[in-house]
């Protein structure tokens, strides 16, 4: 049978691209129509619905913005989800709670189907490279028969024990991620602030042992005043809230994940939330200049 790619927006299109030009056989389907079209010139078939690709797949992807989207293309609680998911795998590539996570899997699992929780690590770029890092987590024959579909997408891939263990494990990146650039956008800010050329700053830390893939690419970007989305600010703030909300559920202190929670949500405010992570900085200038 076909694989399923369900979402294709910043990072599901060039996934699914990446799929396409492996040579796996790929139905896809996307809410709004032209997103799907460099799969079509692609040679893939574009499915008219989530019932078609289901329908023709046995391995369905979805690469989608959060569990309200989800549950619509699986049909979740309608007569529909059982003949859609049942004798397929579904594999859930986005971001939602953990909480949710499990109770999908439970639900996908009553109805016959099999299900793997597969999110990735990286933006865009990598997602164009074939170079995303997978965290995955289910029954290990599912994980097994899913991980080499993944090849063409991920640079690596690791398995993190039973759901919600691959969303736990990327809240645990991420929460690195967005502390790191959220300093490095302030150190920018401060050296700014103080008549330092900031490129300047950018080759100093370049040099230095603190430097990194993260860190050359997100100070490029401040030294250009670039925001141009690789990891967009509303994106983040999802992300942020579901972390802290992992974190009260158990009880665990996350004290700079809440201070970038209020720096993300201000950035969004200000209406930059289609713009790079690093537009965090909109928000320390507006700190500054109050």
């Amino acid at each position: 049978m076909d694989v399923g790619f369900i979402g294709l927006g910043v990072m599901g299109r060039p996934m699914a691209l990446n799929l396409a030009r492996a040579g796996t056989p790929l139905v896809v389907w996307n809410r709004t129509p032209d997103r799907s079209a460099p799969l079509h010139k692609a040679g893939v078939h574009v499915a008219e619905s989530p019932a078609e690709v289901f329908a023709r797949a046995g391995t369905v992807f979805l690469m989608l913005a959060d569990d309200t989207a989800v549950d619509a293309v699986l049909g979740r609680g309608t007569p529909d989800f059982a003949d859609r998911v049942a004798g397929r795998t579904v594999v859930h590539m986005g971001t939602t709670s953990a909480t949710y996570s499990a109770g999908l899997r439970d639900a996908v699992q009553a109805a016959g189907g099999r299900y793997v929780e597969a999110p990735v690590s990286g933006s865009r770029i990598p997602a164009e490279q074939g170079q995303l890092v997978a965290m995955l987590a289910g029954e290990s024959d599912a994980v097994a028969a899913v991980r080499p579909l993944l090849a063409p997408m991920c640079g690596a891939t690791f398995e993190c024990g039973d759901v919600p263990g691959a969303l736990l494990m990327k809240f645990s990146v991420n929460l690195f991620l967005i502390t790191l650039v959220t300093g490095l956008t302030e150190a920018f800010h401060f050296a700014g602030r103080h008549g330092l050329d900031p490129a300047l700053l950018r080759d100093v830390l370049d040099a230095g042992p603190m430097a990194s893939a993260v860190s050359r690419g997100k100070a490029a970007k401040l030294v250009a005043r670039d925001f141009d989305v690789q990891a967009a600010a509303a994106d983040v703030l999802k992300n942020n809230r579901l972390i802290a909300e992992a974190a009260r559920d158990a009880e665990v202190a996350s004290p700079l994940l809440d201070v970038c929670h209020a720096l993300f949500g201000e950035t969004v405010a200000q209406g930059h939330g289609t713009e790079d992570m690093v537009a965090v900085l909109r928000a320390l200038e507006a700190r500054t200049d109050a």
